[in-house]
């Protein structure tokens, strides 16, 4: 698989860096590992099936492919606009109007660890127009015979900072999703999650979540469960080629919604996991 030319933070549809694939594997579970092309899972594959979007399948751009880190933000922040510390922001927009999805995923990461089934990788965070406030964000990598843990953190520099981190898999359009949340955001006009929360609405959904619930896809005769350490999880599914289980330590625009503070040296950690099962139990 190429992976093409590394893109700007001001592009979220721009191609991404040629680089390295290094494939993780234990059982029957294949991880493939693109450090340069935004820290991300380039492709997961179980018993031969793979259940990601690829980056020449569907929109094959830097933001709709693979599983990527969302880091120090997930989601849309509103006009790239936030106060913290009494202090106004604007970050870069990158999707329309808004600033998306952070600054890790089209930046190239650090490995520091790398074996046969497990990798650790870590990213300095700028301190300039894009991110301001600096800090180290790190990936835990670990396949086991039958699934996949992901640990992501970000930790505050020498200053405080918000924080809200996630992933965004892109897994290809399953046979069945079964998710069963309790509440969701209402999103207003602009697309941008809102409060207070209401019952869910039926989908198709590009929302967030209030969700502690294992998740679960079904795709080509296999069954993948998805659980994480939050109750935050954005589902969108409204493309015919994939949906989306992103979970998150807060909602999208999370800097004004549910504001998380770090002070200097404190870290945010969300630990996701993944396990499959060859054959859907009936």
């Amino acid at each position: 698989m190429a992976l093409e030319a590394s893109s700007p933070l001001d592009d979220a549809h721009a191609p991404l860096a040629g680089g390295q694939l290094h494939w993780l594997r234990a059982g029957r579970v294949a991880i493939a590992l693109a450090p340069e092309a935004g820290g991300r899972i380039a492709q997961m594959r179980y018993d031969d099936v793979d259940w990601l979007v690829g980056e020449c399948e569907g929109r094959a751009a830097v933001i709709g492919w693979g599983c990527y880190p969302m880091v120090p933000w997930a989601g849309r922040i509103r006009r790239g606009r936030f106060s913290f510390d009494g202090k106004d922001f604007v970050l870069p927009a990158n999707l329309g109007a808004h600033a998306i999805h952070g600054v890790g995923f089209t930046r190239p990461w650090q490995i520091d660890h790398l074996d046969a089934a497990t990798a650790t990788l870590s990213l300095a965070l700028p301190e300039d127009r894009h991110w301001p406030f600096g800090g180290v964000a790190t990936q835990a990598v670990r396949v086991l015979p039958d699934g996949l843990d992901l640990r992501l953190a970000v930790q505050a520099g020498d200053r405080a900072m918000p924080a809200v981190i996630g992933w965004h898999p892109w897994f290809r359009k399953p046979d069945q999703l079964l998710f069963s949340p309790r509440a969701m955001y209402p999103r207003d006009g602009e697309g941008i999650a809102t409060l207070p929360c209401v019952s869910p609405v039926p989908g198709p959904w590009d929302d967030c979540f209030i969700n502690q619930a294992e998740v679960t896809l079904e795709y080509a005769g296999q069954r993948l469960r998805l659980r994480a350490d939050t109750d935050h999880w954005v589902v969108y599914d409204g493309a015919a080629h994939a949906s989306c289980l992103e979970p998150q330590t807060g909602p999208p625009d999370g800097f004004t919604l549910l504001p998380r503070r770090l002070v200097a040296g404190e870290r945010l950690e969300l630990r996701f996991g993944l396990r499959w099962e060859s054959e859907i139990p009936r």
